[in-house]
């Protein structure tokens, strides 16, 4: 399988036309369908559903369509490790994470890298810990950074010193808006927008359901978010109020939003992730040593 043809079913899968695409890749379009069609007889299953005027992805060539991006992104990268002339340090530092006010940390790293480095820039792809973890695993991010509740046995990691305060986003409408702290009992009877990722049980210790113990089963959970721009959108709406980490909602003065902490206080601890015995090119091993410098004290 060349990469070539996988450039040229992700053009027809992008462009949902053979001939759009063929147009796009500056190809006749005999010679692009012949390809399609010679790339589903190599693979033994349809791509493809042909109608008059498009082309629909099958349930295999959604499959397909992942795996290709994920094939080529890593071919971008390696051509890019090699691009830049022997002693120089450029390229690409690929980090994962999920919503944490902990990214002014690593923010501030990057900064400092950039102004030592500026051949170095950085890719930042935002999604919950499995996301991340997925990604680490298939080699298509060098870091990662997650909020526990999190099984990093398999992975190198550093620790880092800051946590998140779990507690409640409400609009300043809600009854228990009037309250300073919320304890376990408001909760119950009150309908939550919950962390996925945060809010299930699994082998890592989880504080967050820790807290509520036998009474988390009783949870009224109308919905669930893995980022939380959109759970703040359901909560204006009024669908529920949001179990979420201070600090990444507007609660200003401007904003019809408040946050109030969990009594007794509920944090979620910090990792930054790696695969074990990796290589990494010049520009991830400045980071990687940068953060092993600054929180493995």
């Amino acid at each position: 399988m060349e990469i070539r043809v996988l450039r040229y079913f992700l053009a027809v899968a992008r462009e949902g036309s053979v001939t759009g695409a063929a147009n796009f890749l500056h190809l006749t379009q005999p010679t692009l369908s012949r390809q399609i069609k010679e790339l589903e007889e190599h693979l033994g299953t349809k791509l493809f559903v042909r109608r008059s005027h498009n082309v629909v992805l099958t349930a295999e060539g959604m499959r397909f369509r992942q795996r290709a991006e994920e094939i080529l992104d890593m071919v971008e990268r390696t051509e890019a490790e090699f691009t830049f002339p022997e002693g120089t340090v450029s390229g690409e530092i690929h980090i994962g994470g999920g919503e944490t006010r902990a990214m002014r940390i690593i923010a501030a790293i990057l900064h400092g890298i950039r102004k030592d480095y500026p051949g170095v820039c950085f890719q930042l792809h935002s999604g919950n810990a499995e996301d991340v973890i997925e990604r680490v695993d298939k080699g298509l991010l060098d870091f990662g950074i997650l909020i526990q509740p999190v099984d990093i046995v398999k992975y190198d990691y550093v620790d880092v010193p800051s946590a998140d305060t779990w507690g409640v986003l409400l609009r300043k409408d809600h009854p228990l808006a009037k309250k300073k702290t919320i304890r376990k009992k408001d909760l119950l009877g009150t309908p939550l927008i919950c962390s996925r990722w945060a809010s299930r049980r699994g082998p890592a210790a989880n504080a967050l359901v820790d807290w509520f113990g036998a009474d988390f089963e009783k949870l009224d959970v109308v919905a669930s978010y893995n980022l939380i721009y959109n759970a703040t959108l359901m909560v204006e709406e009024g669908l529920g109020a949001a179990l979420a980490i201070d600090g990444l909602a507007n609660t200003t003065s401007t904003s019809n939003l408040c946050f109030r902490r969990l009594e007794p206080k509920v944090e979620s601890g910090l990792n930054i992730i790696w695969k074990k015995y990796q290589v990494f090119p010049p520009a991830p091993q400045i980071f990687l040593r940068r953060i092993v410098e600054k929180f493995s004290h």
